[in-house]
């Protein structure tokens, strides 16, 4: 077990390669943080470290990680608060010094920057555009910390505030993901259904019959196979067009928006809540990225799973929103996937 350095909702432990972020399960602790748990970020995943004042009397200490390194702030896209940043601890400012202490700690185990990084991408409007890099102990004045004279204090005099990966944003971006998704939750109520996955193949959307639009009803519940996706798009329910979309490999076009595209879920007030919909966003991001490495695997859709979908057209067309010729069609269809 390393040294340990415990802040307001969280606590970080500074193991051999790792740093091992714990968060409080509190009543005032940011949801999101209760659902993390733990999380254990490698070294080689982090891109700087900073040390800012907070609010309130607290200073912050952020470990910044590499673009493509964290499937969550990866689907996050620079959309959570300050508040429900996982790599954020803050600490009064009594425990300044200890925090610039761990500061050139930890940056001393971070590997070294590459002399040509094409972090083209993440510069202005990136995930991080915004964070203030800016902490106002480093330099040549014996705060460098084990990373040699010059590295410990290079990133706190960068005249762009605004870069916390370095001058001209030259951070190499991960070529895969090198933290673990959240273990949860895989399942989420939307405002026109429910998102559901099975932490591996499959992402399913069944509608609501108070929310769904028209569109979606005919089209009736979704299942996706991880293998057909190349990504996600995760828009905080915290703005007014919150939503979940899957986006398809064949590129095809599809509706401008999410309420009529039955591979998205759109969110509302109560649905699709952040530290619900977005660890589960992470989880099926992750899941895409693993299917690009993994052979494709032999085989069709579990009888339970085809089942269900019968089951469910056949309310629809009891219900006169599909056709005679519609039911017969798509029963045929999910038949064949036996």
């Amino acid at each position: 077990m390393g040294d340990v350095l415990a802040g307001i909702h969280a606590a970080w432990e500074f193991e051999s390669d790792a740093l091992v972020i714990r968060f409080e399960r509190g009543i005032r602790t940011p949801k999101l943080y209760q659902v993390l748990r733990e999380r254990r970020v490698p070294y080689e995943a982090l891109a700087s470290v900073t040390l800012t004042p907070g609010k309130r009397g607290t200073v912050v200490l952020h470990a910044v990680p590499r673009p493509g390194a964290d499937p969550l702030m990866e689907a996050a896209a620079g959309q959570l608060k300050e508040s429900s940043d996982p790599y954020r601890l803050v600490l009064p400012t009594d425990q300044e010094t200890l925090a610039e202490y761990y500061r050139d700690e930890l940056r001393a185990l971070l590997p070294p920057e590459p002399e040509a990084a094409g972090a083209a991408g993440h510069g202005a409007g990136g995930p991080y555009d915004g964070l203030d890099a800016l902490d106002g102990h480093g330099g040549p004045d014996g705060h460098g910390g084990l990373g040699g004279p010059d590295r410990g204090g290079a990133l706190d005099a960068l005249g762009g505030a605004e870069d916390p990966y370095g001058a001209g944003g030259a951070v190499a971006p991960a070529e895969r993901f090198l933290v673990a998704p959240p273990s949860g939750p895989l399942s989420f109520k939307a405002y026109d259904g429910k998102a559901s996955f099975d932490g591996r193949a499959e992402v399913s959307f069944r509608w609501f019959w108070t929310g769904a639009s028209s569109e979606k009803w005919k089209a009736g519940d979704q299942t996706f196979s991880v293998r057909d996706l190349c990504g996600i798009e995760w828009r905080s329910p915290d703005v007014f067009d919150g939503h979940l979309r899957l986006l398809a490999r064949d590129g095809g076009p599809r509706p401008t928006q999410p309420d009529h595209d039955p591979a998205s879920v759109v969110f509302g007030l109560g649905y699709g809540l952040v530290h619900e919909s977005l660890p589960f966003a992470a989880a099926v991001l992750a899941a895409i990225r693993s299917s690009d490495r993994a052979p494709v695997p032999v085989g069709s859709r579990t009888p339970g799973a085809v089942a269900e979908r019968i089951r469910h057209l056949g309310e629809l067309h009891r219900a006169g929103l599909v056709t005679d010729e519609e039911f017969s069609t798509k029963k045929a269809e999910l038949l064949a996937e036996l």
